[in-house]
């Protein structure tokens, strides 16, 4: 099946002359459903009738269409998927708003936070929320939020509010809009942050700056956020960051100084008691990046499982010439994969394998690690398993995620992890464009993300 159009613009990329010739080649290729363009139903038929498109070759992509519908149960069922209740109804059912809630704040990632500011408390503590995202909902569910019935989201605002219990500890100022000012705006925020014990700072992206067709030339804060943020700052109070955004960001200095920095993503309807789940601790944040944040729009696109480079930098040599680095900035994302802190310690040792050898006809290897919550309340850690092949026929990366375990640990105690590896598990696309796997030496670490860990060597064998 192809994307929306996607047979019409082979025309556009200079492949095909016209939409006759575009529909022949996109069939042929082993597309059987064109979606929206309407070639097929304009083409086909006069290309099956002049002998361009096989009859046999029409009647292969029909098999596959009905069997598809008859997987589905569509032959039985025909309107399955659009009976029930209409989704606006549907999305008010406890249940769903439960799990929106609860997958919110899974979903969020604590980057930062210096001095265990977080968690807030609840009382005592006068909060300045400033920031375009501070109030209102416009921006609240990202991109392909266009589509009727979908329940209203609960503003930042009315999550603090609610979780705090007394209005007078919190103000909210906006201070700006998203990519504009808002006359007086930046001296409100100002003025709110003189007069709080902290300010939860909600900066980032607006629904319609990521997704699909929103490609960005700076994926830095807009500038207008970025003069709020500033100006916020040298107030001296400090500053948690709740980051709206839909992408890996290049965070300017003053919001990577920030005491705390919370990414939130786009959350959805339950937005704002989500955040106010982990701005005041009812829910430890477990959340891990699934993105590598640069330091500097520069080094994108950035990916932890980048191939090697035939002039690595000296780790004891930083400012090597003739070297693969930047000259403003180190190798290092700022923030990489798999990165994201709970409000409880953790520590790992003692990697230990059961072999060093494993056999490529139907060995398994285990490797083990000790987890230890050195904190004061339950952590919950994912565990990441990383894997490098040394040397192969294709060069490989300088890691690869391979598995990962969700862990609940207990304050104090320490819980022992097992990954199985198998031979499967190290293939790799060859020169010749199939899956194989090379027998060699690898490292291993199991670690909290896609830097640092503790490390192993292993060797496949025949």
């Amino acid at each position: 099946m192809s994307d929306y159009t996607a047979d019409e613009e082979l025309i556009a990329h200079g492949y095909a002359a016209n939409g006759r010739e575009a529909a022949k080649q996109a069939f042929l290729a082993g597309t059987d459903v064109s979606m929206q363009s309407g070639l097929y139903m304009r083409e086909l038929p006069g290309l099956v009738a002049a002998g361009e498109v096989p009859m046999a070759r029409l009647d292969d992509a029909v098999r596959r269409v009905l069997y598809a519908k008859l997987r589905l149960g569509l032959f039985d069922q025909p309107m399955r998927g659009l009976d029930g209740p209409p989704a606006a109804q549907r999305a008010e059912d406890p249940a769903f708003i439960a799990l929106a809630r609860e997958s919110a704040r899974r979903s969020i990632v604590m980057l930062k936070n210096e001095g265990a500011l977080l968690p807030l408390a609840k009382s005592g503590t006068k909060v300045a929320l400033i920031g375009p995202f501070a109030s209102g909902t416009q921006d609240l569910l990202g991109a392909w939020s266009l589509f009727p019935g979908q329940s209203a989201p609960v503003g930042i605002d009315q999550g603090l509010r609610a979780a705090l219990g007394d209005a007078a500890s919190l103000t909210v100022t906006r201070g700006s809009n998203v990519e504009s000012l808002l006359p007086g705006g930046i001296e409100a925020a100002v003025a709110a942050a003189r007069q709080a014990d902290v300010v939860v700072l909600a900066i980032g992206e607006g629904e319609r700056m990521s997704g699909e067709s929103r490609s960005r030339a700076d994926i830095g804060l807009p500038l207008v956020q970025q003069a709020l943020a500033e100006a916020v700052a040298a107030t001296g109070k400090p500053i948690v960051v709740l980051l709206s955004n839909g992408r890996a960001m290049a965070l300017p200095p003053v919001a990577r100084d920030a005491r705390a920095i919370l990414v939130t993503w786009f959350l959805g309807v339950q937005t704002g008691h989500a955040i106010a789940d982990v701005l005041f601790g009812d829910f430890n944040p477990s959340g891990r990046l699934p993105v590598s944040f640069p330091q500097a729009a520069g080094q994108v696109p950035y990916y932890y499982a980048h191939k090697r480079t035939g002039r690595p930098l000296p780790s004891d040599a930083p400012g090597t010439a003739f070297k693969t680095r930047y000259i403003e900035a180190s190798n290092e994302a700022l923030y990489p994969f798999g990165f994201g802190l709970g409000f409880a310690p953790v520590r790992y040792d003692g990697v230990a394998l059961d072999s060093e050898r494993l056999s490529m006809a139907d060995g398994t290897l285990r490797v083990r690690a000790t987890v230890t919550n050195t904190g004061q309340r339950e952590a919950e850690e994912v565990v990441q398993l990383y894997i490098a092949q040394r040397t192969a026929s294709v060069t490989r990366p300088v890691r690869e995620l391979k598995d990962f375990r969700k862990l609940r640990i207990a304050p104090g105690a320490s819980v022992q992890v097992e990954f199985a590896l198998r031979a499967a598990d190290l293939a790799f696309i060859g020169r010749d464009l199939r899956p194989t796997v090379e027998p060699g030496d690898f490292d291993l670490w199991v670690s909290p993300s896609a830097v640092g860990g503790l490390h192993a060597r292993f060797a496949l064998v025949r």
